[in-house]
This record gives C-alpha cells, structure tokens and sequence, in this order.
C-alpha cells in the first residue's frame, strides 16, 4: 500500500463496544480487521497491504464530527447489508447532485454515509 502526499491515509473511529462494531462491519460491508488487543482494531485495506482505518474502543463515539462516506455500487443492496447487520439508517436513501446517499449509525453511535452515482 502506497500513501499519497495531501490524501485521506486512514480514518479512525471511536466504538463504545469492539467486538459488536467490529462484527457489524465485517457483516454489512466484509471488512477485515487486524487486532491489536481489547481496545483496537486496524481496518485492513481492500488489497490487504496495509490499513485504512481504525476501531478505538478508548475514545468516546460521537454524532457530528467528520462524516466518512463509503462508496456502493448498489446502494439499495447496501442499505439492505447495512440493517440486516443491526446498523440503523438515519437519512435517505436520498439523490443528491452526484447521485444518491444515505446515512447510517453503527453499533457504538457513529455515523456514517454511504454514496452511489446517479
């Protein structure tokens, strides 16, 4: 994996509940994770060469800050991915000039949203 100069290189979020959060992404979205203990998971990249991300159960999650956003090349197929693995849609789906989006909360209150083209 590669990191590129003034890029997005890895988004971390702060779960109430490790286990469930990591369950909950691994279900709706197949994301594989690197443990490092009770509190920690690296989120693998999709290639598997390194990490994109992180589950930090010693933070506190909280609505309204930075909003990630995922791309789905079904979104209807993700919302559906997204509810069956217990997260909870909070908005849309809804169009937006790029396309279509929605938002979502994952097990320990983090929101998230998900985007498709038009």
């Amino acid at each position: 994996m590669s990191h590129l100069h003034h890029t997005i290189d890895y988004v971390e979020l702060a779960v109430s509940d490790l286990p469930a959060t990591r369950a909950f992404y691994s279900s709706a979205f197949g994301w594989e994770f690197n443990d490092y203990g009770d509190t920690y998971a690296g989120i693998r990249s999709a290639d598997g060469t390194g990490e994109v991300g992180g589950l930090n159960a010693t933070a506190t999650p909280a609505r309204g800050g930075p909003l990630v956003l995922l791309w789905s090349a079904d979104l209807d197929a993700t919302v559906r991915a997204v509810e069956a693995a217990g997260g909870e849609v909070v908005a849309g789906p809804y169009e937006f000039p790029g396309g279509r989006r929605f938002h979502f909360l994952d097990p320990s209150g983090n929101e998230l949203g998900v985007w498709a083209d038009a």
